[in-house]
């Protein structure tokens, strides 16, 4: 294909900011990058770094790449904190940058990678103000989140809507990728006619090829242990959870009661932000419990020696029936490093757990009874999951990804249809 070609890609979070989808655009934009036809150029449009207001890093407003044929554009945002009305706020002002940004503009595909449905709709905007063709990557079902998020009295007119604007932005485009497999049920039944594929969430290369130095040494200082090391105290267990804590991981909600607990056995160390955090600090005091600590977010350079002190990783969903169908995308991260995971979450991400993952074990979410008795059939060692990190290497999946998403060059748009 001689024809030079631009490609968009929009994108609420990229690096440096935190979180999945700032992890899963950087991977995707690489592979993308290794695949561009000959004339081809990448442009970005994303935030500067907004994921959590206790990490602060700084990225340029604009830069360049791979001899200019990738641009990323960092559009800055108000301040903002993870309510609703706020978020709302701040992804109006991206929207709104979007719009003035391609006015004008020409390009030939537009690819939108979306967890709350609005970059979606958004890339299903600009691809039909510019005629171009249309790629989603949905990470998550946003009108099934509706009813936990909307006051009770807005919850039907809010349904009926944000259902609306996915029919708007699903029926345009001219493929789908949903990040996890349990989203087929709902999507299928929705839209029989549109083309699916499922390009999951993976192990970046960084916690793949660290996994292997940390299972040897874990080995090397098995076997350097005393003999009398069985007749000692035993020792205080250390138990990792890094990532948000929001509304949709429930750690407000299950960590209280469980670490009051095993508070004669486990120290719980929790390393992220989010809205939630004020309430967990407060059910935390008030229920007396001293041996959780909270840190801030850090870079995820620095969480590979965190993994290597932890004895356990832990996971948790909020008991809501919308995350019975995902993939916690930190369930890839958690099991490359070897370590046993303790994940509460049921239907089908517990399937996958089990399914493909060794030495874990599931609990009902919101259960801390439960929870812990889940914690006594985990072994306490660090085992190798090679298999699981070659199944599920994320340069590949997104290589797979970036495939699928430029063979759409070169094809008609779509054209939008409707459906009840």
């Amino acid at each position: 294909m001689t024809q030079r070609g631009r490609i968009l890609l929009l994108s609420f979070y990229f690096p440096p900011d935190l979180g999945a989808g700032s992890f899963r655009s950087r991977a995707l934009v690489e592979a993308l990058m290794k695949r561009l036809p000959p004339g081809h150029t990448l442009e970005v449009m994303t935030t500067a770094p907004n994921r959590y207001a206790r990490y602060d890093s700084q990225a340029p407003a604009y830069e360049t790449a791979y001899e200019g044929r990738l641009t990323v554009r960092r559009i800055e945002l108000p301040s903002h904190r993870s309510g609703i009305l706020d978020q709302s706020r701040a992804f109006a002002a991206y929207a709104w940058h979007v719009s003035r940004l391609t006015r004008g503009q020409h390009y030939d595909l537009v690819i939108a990678t979306s967890s709350r449905l609005m970059t979606a709709v958004l890339g299903r905007y600009v691809a039909g103000r510019v005629s171009a063709r249309l790629y989603l990557d949905i990470r998550d079902i946003f009108v099934e989140n509706l009813p936990f998020l909307l006051p009770t009295g807005a919850r039907w007119l809010g349904i009926r809507f944000f259902s609306a604007l996915e029919r708007w932005a699903v029926n345009r485009a001219a493929k789908v990728n949903l990040v996890s497999p349990g989203f087929e049920p709902y999507f299928k039944a929705r839209y029989p006619s549109q083309q699916f594929t499922w390009h999951t969430n993976g192990v970046d290369p960084l916690f793949a090829d660290s996994a292997r130095g940390a299972v040897a040494e874990q080995s090397s200082t098995s076997q350097a242990s005393s003999p009398n090391e069985s007749m000692r105290e035993p020792r205080r267990l250390r138990v990792l959870y890094a990532g948000n804590i929001g509304q949709c991981q429930g750690i407000d909600r299950i960590l209280p009661g469980l670490a009051k607990r095993l508070e004669d056995r486990i120290d719980f160390v929790l390393i992220g932000d989010g809205g939630r955090r004020e309430a967990l600090q407060a059910a935390l005091e008030a229920q007396g419990v001293s041996n959780v600590e909270i840190r801030p977010p850090v870079e995820r350079e620095w969480l590979n020696e965190e993994y290597r002190q932890a004895d356990v990783l832990f996971l948790h969903l909020n008991d809501m029936f919308c995350f019975s169908r995902v993939i916690p995308s930190k369930i890839f991260e958690y099991a490359a490093t070897g370590k046993p995971i303790w994940a509460g979450v049921r239907a089908f991400p517990a399937q996958f757990c089990k399914q493909h993952i060794e030495n874990v074990s599931v609990f009902e979410p919101c259960d801390s009874a439960a929870a812990a008795n889940a914690f006594e059939s985990l072994e306490l060692a660090t085992r190798p999951r090679g298999q699981f990190i070659e199944d599920f290497r994320r340069d590949r999946i997104m290589g797979r990804m970036a495939d699928d998403a430029l063979a759409i060059l070169g094809k008609p748009v779509r054209q939008a249809t409707v459906t009840s």
